[in-house]
């Protein structure tokens, strides 16, 4: 009976761990696939990669399972996934619109493309604080890896699918900013620098069903969906956007009230 239980135990450490190894085998692919300038089948593995790194936080923790192997493999996972990948997705991606869309600037100095490596830089330095910050426990200091990760995705996808049905439709102000290689740029160094700004930013994780405990993550779900509902996936890399504008302007008011009481 000890044995079996033993077993059991085992089996379900392994699960999370499966869905973290799935995570990793998307974005390998995705990176691939990138440089085959595939960016559209990339975007959807990595979004496939997103969706494993929340389930397997959510099976560890419907299967109580607390596993230190295990999130040492998830570390590494997202790293590849929500670091690597998206660098090079960016890379590449602007290498690309450069070619069609071309920034004399770029022409002028084309090393600024490898701006793109701050990405995974950047991301390296998030996932290393974060694994040893003891402030992290309910909430974020600084922007986390995924949420970046779906900024440069989202992108990606807007640009090659523009005439996605929009209840309102504001192609005139995306499609110049996400067609543009020095605008996506910029993002990519704004954005990584946000990875390890010292930020408090607040989780998107519902505790729980009540209003009461959850007002700011449902105000922002109810927010997001209202987006989603009439601009479609512009949504996603807008409320990135707002979240990390959100996040900035309640800290910078929380220190005005520290310092005027």
């Amino acid at each position: 009976m000890v044995k079996f239980v033993t077993l059991t135990n085992g089996m379900k450490n392994q699960i999370p761990n499966s869905i973290s190894i799935l995570s990793l085998i998307l974005s390998c692919w995705a990176i691939v696939l990138i440089f085959e300038n595939k960016f559209d089948i990339a975007a959807y593995l990595l979004i496939g990669s997103c969706v494993c790194d929340f389930l397997d936080g959510f099976t560890a923790r419907a299967l109580k399972v607390n596993n230190p192997i295990g999130k040492e493999i998830d570390s590494l996972i997202d790293m590849v996934a929500f670091g690597v990948a998206p660098g090079m997705l960016l890379y590449q991606f602007t290498k690309s619109l450069q070619e069609t869309h071309p920034v004399q600037i770029i022409t002028d100095y084309p090393w600024l493309l490898y701006l793109a490596v701050l990405i995974p830089i950047f991301s390296a330095i998030r996932l290393a604080k974060f694994n040893i910050d003891t402030r992290q426990t309910s909430s974020f200091i600084g922007l986390a890896v995924p949420a970046h990760a779906s900024f440069y995705i989202f992108c990606v996808l807007l640009y090659i699918y523009p005439d996605l049905p929009k209840i309102i439709d504001v192609n005139n102000i995306v499609f110049p900013i996400v067609s543009n290689p020095l605008i996506m740029l910029t993002f990519g160094v704004l954005l990584s620098l946000m990875l390890i700004a010292e930020v408090p930013m607040f989780s998107l994780k519902v505790k729980n069903l009540k209003w009461s405990e959850n007002k700011l993550p449902l105000t922002f779900l109810f927010l997001w969906l209202i987006l989603l509902i009439f601009t479609n996936i512009v949504a996603m890399p807008t409320i990135i956007i707002i979240y990390i504008l959100w996040s900035i302007i309640a800290n910078f008011k929380n220190k005005s009230n520290t310092v005027t009481t």
